[in-house]
């Protein structure tokens, strides 16, 4: 983000968002890979708590109770229009999703990768006029919360599998609409730009300012974990970037984002045109973030900053004056999301969610705030080492398990007796990157053993 200080990507709308809201700085998000954290907004809880990894790993759907918990349920049950569009990545209690597609008045949105260009991929996006991913999801949100007959040819050619999963936002009612895209996953950037009704921006922003792309100090880095715990080479390919595929990639990534920014412009404009803006909440937020050769590798699911750190900004008209604009250091979690939306509207939070609200520190009020985050990886393919970590105000400690008895399986209580074959501790005050691992330091030993303690404590508490 340009707020965050990136010296190329340009985002003006959210940073404007983010001025007139609050930005969380510390926001993580505990399982970074895209299906298992999405899941854990949906049920407001840990992975290990809700189990739910990627459906073919781990076999598990979003249970009933789960599902009926979430804040688009609650909504619904609140009298809201609900809608949810986009990509969608975790199973709803059945293999067919049948309760979101039942529950949900506005339900527009295929499962996996969208692709760059979704009506290719997926018979659900056939009807949009924009081919191109954001822009086509900007159209079914302004389908969804626009009156009158304007796009009733969206309606009208809408494919049949969607019958009956398209209700029009009652005017009458409030409404919430969950977003979801798939870019900048590496995934959907593929073509990005090569039809000529693409916007410009696709295939020429930037263009001139690829060499000011940040790339790792000292890049290319060698791999900094023990071959035992990561081998690069059995990493998935499009990770194991090099060079000028690495920086075309990037530069692809810094177009999806401006993409995204302009969504929100649109979408300001789009509630400002329907008298909606003083009266709508919005929340952004990333699933994952991702590795571009820092400490050697490529991806997503690593515990590292650059995969579990990520933008969050929350805007309320209703917030004071006074509050916003403000940038808060206490550590937030995507499992807060669900918690902040129906706490701000006034919802009861149900007492399954893990999350808690961001609303009293957004309001200033003084608060009993949670001084770590658990992080988790359980998903167990494409080379990943299944590993946990606590993030503390200070520090990050990250322990690793071997790999060889647990491929391609889901194991949230992981193996009885194991110990972890490697472990790292980071000064995040002094080290924000992560590169000078702490934990054969014996200075640090009283902090690796707090530190680890508090993991193995937390891994325990969150299954429960």
């Amino acid at each position: 983000m340009g707020m965050t200080g990136d010296p190329v990507t340009e985002t003006p709308h959210l940073d404007q968002l983010a001025a007139e809201g609050v930005f969380f700085n510390n926001a993580y998000i505990t399982s970074p890979i895209c299906g298992p954290s999405r899941a854990n907004i949906f049920t407001g809880q840990w992975e290990r708590k809700n189990r739910i990894g990627f459906t073919y790993v781990s076999q598990n759907s979003v249970s009933a109770e789960a599902f009926e918990n979430s804040f688009l349920m609650q909504m619904k049950h609140a009298g809201y229009s609900t809608a949810f569009l986009g990509k969608h990545h975790t199973k709803i209690v059945d293999r067919s999703n049948t309760p979101l597609k039942e529950n949900i008045d506005f339900c527009y949105y295929e499962e996996g990768h969208l692709g760059f260009y979704p009506a290719k991929k997926h018979k659900a996006f056939t009807n949009l006029k924009n081919k191109t991913q954001v822009e086509g999801l900007f159209e079914a949100t302004e389908a969804y919360l626009s009156p009158g007959e304007d796009f009733d040819c969206f309606y009208d050619n809408a494919d049949k599998s969607l019958k009956g999963r398209l209700d029009r936002r009652d005017p009458d009612k409030p409404f919430c609409a969950w977003i979801n895209f798939n870019l900048p996953h590496q995934a959907s950037l593929g073509g990005m730009g090569s039809q000529p009704d693409d916007p410009d921006f696709y295939s020429k922003r930037y263009a001139d300012r690829v060499d000011q792309l940040p790339l790792p100090a000292g890049y290319p880095v060698k791999a900094t974990l023990p071959e035992d715990v990561l081998t690069v080479s059995e990493m998935e390919p499009y990770y194991r970037l090099k060079d000028r595929a690495l920086l075309d990639t990037k530069l692809k990534t810094a177009r999806a984002v401006f993409a995204i920014d302009q969504f929100m412009g649109n979408l300001r404009l789009l509630l400002e045109r329907l008298n909606e803006d003083d009266n709508t909440i919005i929340i952004f937020a990333s699933d994952n973030g991702l590795l571009y050769g820092e400490h050697g590798i490529g991806g997503k699911t690593m515990l590292y900053e650059e995969s579990a750190h990520v933008p969050l900004l929350v805007y309320s008209p209703f917030l004071p004056e006074s509050n916003r604009g403000a940038s808060l250091d206490e550590l937030a979690v995507g499992q807060d999301i669900p918690a902040t939306i129906l706490d701000l509207c006034g919802i009861e939070v149900p007492a399954t969610y893990q999350g808690a609200s961001l609303l009293p520190l957004m309001e200033g009020r003084e608060e009993d705030w949670r001084t770590d985050v658990f992080l988790e990886n359980l998903f167990t393919d494409q080379g990943y080492p299944r590993h946990d970590a606590v993030r503390s105000e200070q520090y990050k400690y990250i322990r690793y398990f071997s790999r060889e008895n647990d491929r391609k399986q889901y194991l949230p209580d992981g193996i009885a007796g194991e110990e972890p074959i490697y472990e790292e501790l980071f000064d995040l005050k002094n080290d924000p990157t992560e590169q000078v691992n702490l934990a054969e330091n014996h200075a640090f030993a009283e902090v690796l053993k707090a530190h680890r303690e508090r993991c193995r404590e937390l891994a325990s508490e969150l299954s429960q």
